[in-house]
């Protein structure tokens, strides 16, 4: 069952197209339910695959203080693609496609920053709300994690929930005489977020 439902994404993942601001990811036109790839693998058999069995890895995963989950994840494919997924609590879907490290680009690293600059646009997806309460990542580097999330807070207009966080936690913003520095903001609001 898993062969085929590998099959069946790497025939999908064919089909994607990239564009320049993307590039050397690849997209499809629109998310893919992991449901709709299961079925066309597993006619039969859907209702007995689980998707999470073919993670190789969480890339980034979201919690908030009232049940909701957002989690980036990926499918690594013998051939040497990756598939990046995301689940919302209900759903898992793909979002894109890519070589591992084509040509020296951290693809993983790449999409979580294409993911945060364009606040999800670019996958077919749109982040909105208030910043999480937990967050993991596989991504070691917590400077490129802050560098996500400010990028994913500005786009996103989700400033002030980060600094209400920090505010309820009794932690003033940083004021550097012109204001406050959303960066410093964010790098101790994910050092309280961060597991």
């Amino acid at each position: 069952m898993r062969v085929r439902v590998l099959d069946t994404i790497e025939r999908r993942a064919r089909q994607f197209r990239s564009r320049k601001e993307i590039w050397p990811l690849r997209v499809p036109r629109e998310p893919i339910p992991f449901d709709d790839i299961v079925r066309e693998a597993l006619p039969d058999d859907y209702r007995r695959f689980d998707p999470t069995t073919l993670r190789a890895r969480s890339l980034l995963n979201l919690r908030w203080d009232d049940g909701n989950v957002w989690d980036a994840w990926v499918i690594a494919l013998p051939s040497g693609l990756k598939i990046f997924c995301d689940w919302d609590g209900h759903e898992n879907r793909v979002l894109a496609s890519g070589r591992r490290d084509a040509e020296g680009v951290d693809t993983d690293r790449f999409f979580l920053e294409l993911l945060s600059e364009s606040a999800g646009e670019h996958f077919g997806i749109e982040t909105s709300g208030l910043a999480p309460s937990r967050v993991r990542s596989s991504i070691a580097s917590r400077a490129f994690l802050v560098d996500v999330f400010v990028n994913l807070f500005e786009v996103a207009g989700t400033e002030a929930s980060v600094r209400e966080d920090l505010a309820a936690l009794g932690d003033r913003p940083q004021d550097t005489g012109g204001g406050s520095d959303f960066r410093a903001d964010v790098e101790r609001w994910l050092g309280v977020v961060l597991r």
